[in-house]
């Protein structure tokens, strides 16, 4: 069993979040962050995201469902807030800041330093903002609100929409269920790849997204096989 102490000093998820684009500049954000249901959802109209009346802790990645938040409480809460204070340092020479959330169920605004940057809907897939003009020289102030609803109309996957699961059906998950991270990247950079593979003819199609920039750029790849390069 982990206890409270044990869980509050590490960070839960350390591992780099994708493997298959790793860049060495990056921070994991998991672990204690301040928490609130807002049951009555006066959150927005009070002003949460400047300065909420955050009453909790919550170990993230882990849903408040689960007992590895800290919370374990499995009652229905459609509108719950996070707030996570962290140190950063701007990027010089034109690199940018990225955002990444692994994923959050179901819909999440998201606000840093009281600037909004954006929301996302889809609780099972990752998105990112860019954070270069937004974050500050020292102490900053992330804020996240989530609203997972009951309603039939929401995607839900195989979770109940009522308070106890039966049958086939899991116990809800809610807010933030995969890591958090900061990572630097430069001016133009791979967003996103593509690799489709096609055996009869022994090849690999290679298609890279680039953010920024990519008129100068060329794209290399490399293939290689127990440590020795086989095509290029």
């Amino acid at each position: 069993m982990l206890s409270w102490e044990v869980t509050v000093q590490s960070i839960p998820r350390p591992e780099y979040p994708r493997p298959d684009l790793v860049r060495p500049e990056w921070r994991n954000l998991n672990g204690p962050w301040d928490f609130a249901f807002d049951d009555k959802d006066q959150g927005l109209e009070q002003g949460w995201q400047q300065k909420g009346p955050f009453d909790r802790k919550i170990i993230v990645p882990f849903p408040f469902e689960s007992r590895l938040s800290g919370i374990g409480d499995p009652a229905p809460h459609p509108t719950v807030w996070y707030r996570h204070v962290f140190s950063a340092e701007r990027p010089r020479h034109g690199r940018r800041l990225q955002l990444h959330f692994g994923a959050v169920d179901y819909e999440a605004t998201v606000w840093l330093n009281g600037r909004e940057l954006g929301s996302h809907r889809g609780g099972y897939v990752p998105f990112s903002f860019d954070v270069t003009d937004s974050v500050r020289d020292g102490e900053n102030t992330l804020v996240v609100r989530v609203v997972d609803t009951l309603s039939m109309d929401q995607p839900r996957g195989k979770q109940y929409w009522l308070e106890r699961p039966t049958g086939i059906w899991y116990d809800r998950t809610t807010g933030i269920w995969q890591t958090v991270w900061l990572e630097t990247v430069p001016a133009a950079f791979i967003r996103r790849l593509r690799l489709t593979p096609d055996l009869d003819r022994a090849t690999l199609h290679v298609e890279a997204e680039i953010d920024g920039d990519a008129d100068a750029l060329t794209v290399e790849a490399v293939a290689i096989d127990a440590g020795e390069e086989v095509a290029r």
